[in-house]
């Protein structure tokens, strides 16, 4: 059994994390932790757990995290990175699913996470873990940064045409909408019921921090740098990412392969669903499921190629490909634990 241990365990994906956990046939949950909650056990504050573990949170000690296989690290921005260091040294492998070491410039890191990146040589050698792209580099890998949630809609549903050169890159939109769970479960009046239900809004317009994180994997995806903008909005629901997208062909003539292209890119992805065209995939069919779902569109004779692409931010967008990604560093059938259907209604 591979023993587990999770820095963070009381936000949306610690609790996300022990809900998959809980029914993988290979691993064992030896701690989870949480300074604030230190001697509660998981099931009074996750009443779904009950019966599935019998831990109490602890105080996040290095000498026991040390003693696991694979620690996953839940935690706002700044902690893995202090953290990782003495893990590293004790042979311990990690999937971090906070951003410290997502972005390669440190420079560019700095900037939008408002601190200094204090383990330059561990952010330069983290595997930026989108398993449909760097399957080969997460087997081999210590140290896994798991992909934000924003950016995984947005890459997945735009890597076919980068990767074949067939649209501008320096015109990408992407117009995303997420769920409330997306913003943690932190106490924040702006996030309350009464303040987003009824309501639509965007955010960040003028710069988000998954930006860099998109540019980055799109850039290495087509090759040269591309130019995106990217706006995300909070819609009135608990779960669900849904990105439309935008890119100009450079040749309209591309258009009646891309349905083929996009079939055969994901054709043996276990986790990308390419349905057929014209179709508008809903953010309720991947709740709960570590599923990233999409379709394409034209409007009439334009050079436009539009791509829809949903997630559950929480699963695929964060602790269900954490796991995927777990499953690869080990060597395990990618599917374990990830398998069940979506959740209707």
């Amino acid at each position: 059994m591979i023993k587990i241990g999770i820095v963070g365990g009381t936000g949306y994906t610690g609790v996300e994390l022990l809900r998959i956990l809980a029914v993988h046939p290979e691993v064992e949950v030896k701690c989870i932790t949480s300074r604030s909650e230190a001697g509660m056990p998981v099931a009074d504050m996750y009443p779904n757990l009950r019966g599935h573990f019998d831990l109490v949170f602890s105080e996040p000690e290095p000498a026991v995290l040390s003693q696991c296989d694979l620690v996953f690290f839940a935690t706002p921005h700044g902690v893995a990175m202090r953290m990782v260091p003495e893990l590293m040294k004790a042979g311990v492998r990690v999937v971090d699913l906070s951003a410290d070491f997502r972005i390669k410039d440190l420079t560019v890191w700095s900037r939008w996470y408002g601190m200094p990146h204090e383990t330059p040589e561990w952010a330069e050698k983290a595997v930026y873990g989108l398993p449909e792209v760097v399957r080969d580099e997460i087997r081999q890998a210590q140290l896994v940064a798991n992909p934000g949630c924003y950016p995984t809609a947005v890459q997945l549903g735009f890597l076919p045409l980068l990767e074949q050169g067939l649209v501008d890159p320096s015109r990408l939109i992407a117009d995303a909408k997420s769920g409330a769970s997306g913003a943690g479960r932190q106490g924040n009046i702006g996030m309350l019921h009464g303040e987003v239900g009824e309501s639509f809004k965007a955010y960040g317009a003028s710069g988000h921090r998954h930006l860099p994180e998109i540019r980055q994997g799109l850039s290495q995806a087509a090759g040269k740098t591309v130019g995106v903008t990217f706006v995300p909005h909070l819609v009135p629901m608990i779960r669900g990412i849904e990105a439309t997208l935008y890119a100009e062909l450079t040749d309209p003539a591309d258009f009646d392969r891309l349905q083929a292209l996009y079939e055969e890119r994901y054709r043996n992805e276990p986790f990308v669903d390419v349905m057929p065209f014209g179709s508008h995939p809903e953010t309720r069919s991947v709740r709960g499921a570590n599923q990233c779902r999409m379709a394409l569109h034209r409007q009439e004779q334009s050079n436009i190629v539009i791509v829809t692409s949903v997630i559950d931010n929480l699963v695929k967008g964060a602790a269900g490909q954490a796991v995927q990604n777990m499953n690869i560093m080990f060597g395990l059938d990618e599917n374990l634990g990830l398998n069940a259907p979506a959740l209707l209604p």
